[in-house]
């Protein structure tokens, strides 16, 4: 069953890389998602992976785009989750230029996914378990609000819907 509005989000450690090197991105570390919440209302959007098409040319930079608006709303912070390491998720962020801006966090054991209920699982397509693309608002580690897309669509989880919802 997928986690509810009114649910406390689940213990879940995710992975977030904040600075690069020569390179690539420094180590991840690690962020307690029950720490992390306390005190702040916060969006967060799930998806299925890095540089896939959707969640690169729409998802993320929806988001980005209307970052300004959703602050002004009093939203602490946007968190883009992925079932992705957290170096991929640094390197990609910068790419998109959602890096400083969005927290780009690395989800990958899949275990915030599993745990939410969202895991979908794409092994016939090679991709093995994955987050289903998704959006919630929560406030103080509590869900407030809560968009499941369907089958492979992009019309709930985007960043439009989720500014009505804040």
């Amino acid at each position: 069953m997928p986690i509810t509005p009114g649910t406390k989000l689940p213990d879940a450690t995710l992975y977030e890389s904040k600075a690069f090197g020569d390179a690539c991105p420094l180590s991840p570390e690690k962020v307690l998602v029950a720490d992390a919440t306390k005190g702040k209302k916060i969006v967060i959007f799930g998806l299925p992976g890095a540089y896939t098409p959707t969640c690169s040319a729409k998802h993320v930079p929806g988001y980005v785009e209307q970052l300004p608006a959703l602050k002004a709303k009093g939203v602490d912070e946007v968190w883009c989750v992925s079932v992705n390491d957290g170096y991929v998720m640094a390197a990609w962020g910068k790419e998109l230029g959602a890096f400083g801006k969005v927290r780009m966090l690395g989800d990958g054991s899949a275990d915030f996914a599993k745990k939410l209920g969202l895991e979908s699982d794409l092994t016939p397509f090679g991709m093995g378990v994955r987050s289903q693309r998704f959006s919630m608002f929560v406030v103080d580690g509590v869900v407030k609000s809560l968009n499941v897309e369907q089958g492979g669509k992009f019309e709930v989880s985007d960043a439009a819907t989720m500014l009505k919802q804040v």
